[in-house]
């Protein structure tokens, strides 16, 4: 029997699942066919989601909770859906957040945290589906990171790493898999309408007051429109993609003065 939708018969994880970008990356996912293994922290917040996505689009969506910042997360969330009998055919790494404020005083939990779910978890998932991914020679990985990712953050230092980290990672992995049938995208936003921004304390700053902020489903929607055509690094909203072109073209002195001030508290 043809396929109705290109998705079918695949299934996607998508982390950090339970509210904002991950819940609209799920829903772009679900319209095209796909099945989908969400997971978050919040139990109740992601059955929801499962329950609506799963109804709206005719899908199986399946919510597994774990808590990915914990060191060994992405190994037991692996083992809950292999024990569930699914296999991932695309790994979507959404799970991730953001403090503003200076580095010093901050506090290391929070700071180290960051690096743990940002960093640590997208790399132990991936490499944990990646091979089956390349065996198959199809599906892929589409990495969450941000516009803060061309640029060094100073009063948001680790998290402007954090999301360097995963553009490079994810430029790279989509050099190897260039010729596999496997799909590599890195989705960069800028401000976008979330409760990230409540939690990072972003909306505080300059920066918060003064940018346009996009919602999140147009986000989405251009992540997965990416992620389907293989394009390597997705930046959203035109002033964003230009102001992300030209940061490598800029001195890198001005580049920490403008983005220190707009990080500064207004």
């Amino acid at each position: 029997m043809p396929k109705n939708k290109p998705g079918e018969g695949m299934t996607v994880l998508v982390t950090g699942a339970s509210m904002g970008i991950g819940v609209d990356l799920a829903e772009c996912f679900a319209r095209d066919g796909y099945d989908l293994i969400l997971t978050a922290r919040s139990q109740v917040q992601l059955k929801a989601v499962a329950d609506r996505l799963s109804s709206t689009w005719s899908i199986k969506a399946t919510a597994i909770t774990e808590d990915l910042g914990a060191p060994g997360g992405g190994v037991a969330l692996a083992g809950k859906i292999k024990k569930a009998g699914l296999t991932v055919d695309v790994l979507v790494n959404n799970a991730g957040y953001g403090h503003a404020g200076a580095f010093d005083g901050s506090d290391a939990a929070t700071q180290l945290g960051m690096i743990d779910l940002n960093d640590r978890a997208l790399v132990e998932l991936t490499q944990i589906y990646w091979p089956g991914m390349l065996a198959r020679g199809r599906g892929g990985v589409l990495n969450v990171a941000s516009t803060a990712a061309f640029v060094p953050g100073p009063f948001m230092a680790v998290y402007y790493a954090s999301k360097a980290f995963v553009l490079s990672f994810s430029e790279a992995l989509w050099e190897e898999a260039r010729g596999t049938g496997v799909h590599v995208s890195c989705l960069c936003p800028g401000p976008t309408a979330s409760e990230f921004r409540a939690r990072a304390g972003t909306g505080a700053t300059r920066l918060g007051h003064t940018a346009a902020v996009m919602a999140s489903m147009p986000v989405a929607e251009a992540g997965y429109r990416g992620f389907v055509a293989n394009k390597r690094v997705v930046v959203t909203g035109a002033k964003n993609a230009i102001q992300s072109a030209l940061a490598p073209l800029l001195p890198r002195g001005q580049i920490l003065k403008v983005v220190r001030r707009l990080q500064s508290p207004a």
